[in-house]
């Protein structure tokens, strides 16, 4: 039985029992939510029923989504999960947001045995997992003692705040980006902290884009708009199993292109389940070699006259000679590049594509003409192609076939990005102001302790400051696997953790006994979403949004305490207590920005009335989301937020960046969105000794590493590594088989997953198995992360996750 599509059942409550009793799945069920302990009479069920009740929460991790979860509780204790039963199955109309397997498994997160249960003080080296009990009043002193230390010596800029998303659905609980957290607003209430930008999920494409459309954070058309298209293009975008909720993008897919009949087509190295025959075409690529791809598109484009020249002239700068800007060489925009007119002299044609991609010539002559003389076109391209030491460059070529084909601003169109979506005007928790300038790319903390005052801007891409002025000596951890599970070659970062005298102090906030706890010096014990009452916020799918009342569902197990009130206590140590809370409590807290979000937002309930019906749905009045429609429509009025005002083909700031920047001979910065080879990509001379290229991918098992530990799920979806048959057979490598990967980096022992679903060539590995490593540094649960590199891309200096060669063998 497939049990997905039975937790998808919106069937009668009893008729269900019977059904999964019925197919032997009884004990999955009881535990993971799928219902409540059986009984074989109804009266039974009716009795038990009157003494439970039922308590809206939410699942808040970070998937994309926020999925409501209806808690069932008698005596304190969660019996069972259901999820929202409002609404209707109309997926732009009062969309009901059914939660996933994962969330439904919520009550196994809350029962763990992995639970941090009381307050710990490390006793061994970092990573052994070994520490001691300590009472709240010593851990919060020592803490406070030590930010008092190292402002005292290094300044704020030593204390760091580090990645983690593993509450970013909260209101107070809200853990990413660092300003928006309770952590930031304690320390701005000290001085500050060393902040940084971009994620481990889209630094490279949100760097990358900005140059082209400028804005931060370059929007696409709402994905609902698919149903006005008649072709969909998407680009290692899989949602099915990213997001793959009532809350996400799948059924909104399927629905839409109900409506539209709009053909699909899915460029990817692995036949995802976004396919899986609910697609017009795959079409398999070679990871990283999606610009050269979108060159030969253009060649084909430009060369049988399919670009729409007005809309370049209008609207773009550098795409001929025409639209050049004065500083740049002759010669030196893209069509020349396409057509192999300018320095490298190469046309970029489908034979020459095809050599490195993959893809037969005549496949993509067939896609260039598909592509231009289908109009509107939905092109989209998801985080994974940016993943990579090219990323950057990779996000600004794919962009280029909606901007070539005049696809932007349009209703049925969209610009290269991924799907943007309708918001409410809800009202956040303050955090205060941050009075350090100074930020670091996220994926570069390692080194900013151990190279801190080295590090600059044109070296590292430091920002607000030419240069970091202390190394980091205190991390703040919290609801975060990303300072060893999630952050890429494990071993290097365990080496540098091991050396107490560089970072002093690490305090993690959490959940659970994760990879990350085991190095951590103090560990705080958090609630789980169930056990407080908070907001749960950027929630949306389509042209929908809402907002999840979560309640507390059950009081905090052991000595757990909520972030706000553990937070309260060290901010009385400080002597901050007053300008942290101002005198409120965490409800009060939630009350008054609720009464503040309903002068917004009149429709709102009142706050019982939202407590008690547990999800607020808003529809965008305006209907479909398009992005830069009033810039298409007026672009004089409406420009853009790039230098120019208009599209930059041509990026004169890249084109700087590239001539002020301390580069390696394989990274490159250039300001048109050129087909480049970088470190660990197909063709690099290391894969002499390593052949395939590995690549991670998000797992449905797990939102990141969140769930990780969930037994029945990690039963229901075993960690594998995916290899072709080809390259299977060639090493004696059977399905099911014991193998190891390796690399320079470290090496993973795994089980086999031989499937034509991904290209010969290439593997994959789930990302956000929890690190299990052996005496000899070998890891058996499957972390993609001992093999992954911290050399960052060269614009972003992002995590480059996919970018990696290996070596497998059969054990």
């Amino acid at each position: 039985m497939d049990i997905t599509k039975l937790a998808g059942q919106n069937l009668p409550q009893i008729k269900r029992r019977d059904f999964v009793k019925a197919s032997g799945l009884t004990a999955l069920a009881a535990t993971s939510g799928l219902s409540i302990p059986f009984t074989t009479q109804a009266k039974d069920v009716q009795s038990t029923q009157s003494e439970e009740k039922i308590v809206w929460s939410a699942c808040t991790v970070n998937c994309g989504s926020r999925c409501p979860l209806r808690m069932h509780v008698k005596d304190n204790q969660i019996i069972y999960v259901e999820t929202d039963n409002t609404g209707t199955e109309t997926y732009n109309l009062d969309h009901q947001v059914r939660a996933c397997l994962r969330g439904r498994s919520m009550r196994r997160r809350v029962y763990n045995p992995d639970r941090l249960k009381y307050p710990m003080k490390r006793i061994g080296k970092r990573g052994e997992g070994k520490f001691k009990r300590i009472s709240w009043d010593q851990a919060l002193t020592e803490i406070a003692q030590s930010l008092q230390k190292n402002i005292a010596e290094y300044g704020n800029e030593s204390i760091y705040l580090n990645y983690g998303t593993g509450t970013l659905g909260g209101t107070v609980t809200k853990s990413w980006p660092p300003g928006s957290t309770l952590i930031a607003r304690l320390m701005n209430c000290i001085g500050g902290y060393l902040n940084h930008y971009g994620d481990y999920s889209t630094a490279q494409i949100a760097v990358g884009l900005d140059y082209t459309y400028g804005g931060g954070w370059v929007l696409g058309n709402g994905l609902a708009d698919i149903e006005n298209t008649k072709l969909v293009v998407l680009f290692g975008n899989n949602p099915s199993e990213t997001r793959m909720s009532g809350g996400g993008l799948t059924y909104c897919i399927e629905q839409a292109r109900e409506k539209s009949k709009a053909k699909m087509i899915i460029i990817d190295p692995r036949y995802t389940d976004t396919g899986a025959g609910r697609e017009d075409e795959w079409i398999p690529i070679r990871p990283g070699t999606d610009a050269a791809l979108v060159s030969a598109l253009a060649y084909v484009l430009i060369t049988e006259n399919m670009v729409d020249q007005p809309f370049l002239d209008k609207y773009c700068v550098g795409y001929d000679e025409k639209t050049l800007p004065k500083s740049a060489a002759s010669n030196s925009h893209y069509k020349a590049y396409i057509l192999g007119q300018s320095d490298d002299g190469i046309a970029k044609t489908p034979d020459w594509a095809a050599k490195i991609t993959g893809i037969p010539a005549d496949r993509i002559v067939k896609l260039a003409r598909e592509i231009g003389q289908t109009k509107p076109a939905y092109i989209a391209q998801g985080w994974g192609p940016q993943r990579r030491s090219n990323g950057e460059i990779i996000s600004r070529a794919i962009a280029m076939l909606p901007i070539l084909t005049g696809n932007v601003g349009i209703s049925g169109g969209n610009t290269g990005a991924r799907e943007s979506a309708y918001g409410v005007p809800f009202v956040r928790m303050p955090t205060l102001t941050n009075p350090i300038e100074a930020s670091i790319p996220m994926f570069l903390w390692t080194d900013a302790i151990i190279r801190g005052t080295e590090m600059t801007a044109t070296t590292d891409g430091i920002r607000g400051v030419e240069k970091l002025s202390a190394p980091i000596k205190v991390i703040w951890n919290y609801a975060s696997n990303c300072l060893i599970n999630q952050h890429s070659q494990i071993n290097r970062t365990h080496d540098i953790l091991q050396d107490e005298s560089k970072c002093e102090l690490i305090i993690t906030i959490d959940n659970h006994m994760t990879s990350t706890a085991k190095y951590s010096d103090i560990l705080l014990p958090d609630c789980m979403t169930s056990e407080q009452m908070d907001f749960c916020l950027d929630a949306y799918v389509a042209n929908m949004n809402y907002v999840i009342f979560a309640d507390q569902v059950v009081k905090p197990s052991f000595e757990c305490r909520n972030l706000y009130d553990m937070l309260s206590a060290l901010a009385e140590k400080l002597g901050v207590k007053q300008q942290f809370t101002e005198g409120r409590t965490q409800e009060e807290w939630l009350r008054h920005l609720y009464q503040q979000s309903r002068e917004n937002l009149p429709e709102l309930p009142t706050f019982a009335e939202f407590r008690q019906q547990g999800i607020f749905k808003k529809v965008d009045p305006n209907g479909f989301k398009i992005a830069y429609k009033d810039f298409r429509e007026d672009p004089e009025q409406n420009p853009l937020q790039t230098p120019s005002g208009k599209i930059e083909i041509y990026s004169e700031r890249l084109a700087e960046i590239a001539q002020t920047w301390k580069l390696a001979k394989d990274e490159v910065i250039h300001p048109l969105p050129i087909h480049v080879d970088s470190f660990e990509h197909y063709g690099d001379p290391l894969m002499e000794k390593y052949p395939l290229q590995l690549s991670g991918f998000h797992y449905k098992a797990r939102t990141h590493s969140t769930y990780g530990n969930v037994d029945v799920l990690k039963s229901a979806n075993p960690q594998e590594i995916w290899i072709n048959p080809i390259d299977a057979q060639s090493r004696g490598v059977k399905n099911g088989d014991l193998i190891r990967i390796f690399n320079d980096r470290g090496e993973i022992h795994i089980n086999a997953k031989v499937t034509p679903r991904i290209i010969p060539g290439v593997v994959a590995l789930g990302e956000g198995a929890w690190y299990a490593p052996d005496n000899n540094r070998v890891d058996h649960s499957g972390c993609i992360n001992v093999l992954t590199t911290q050399r960052p891309s060269p614009l972003a200096k992002g995590n480059p996750q996919h970018s990696n060669l290996v070596q497998i063998a059969k054990i």
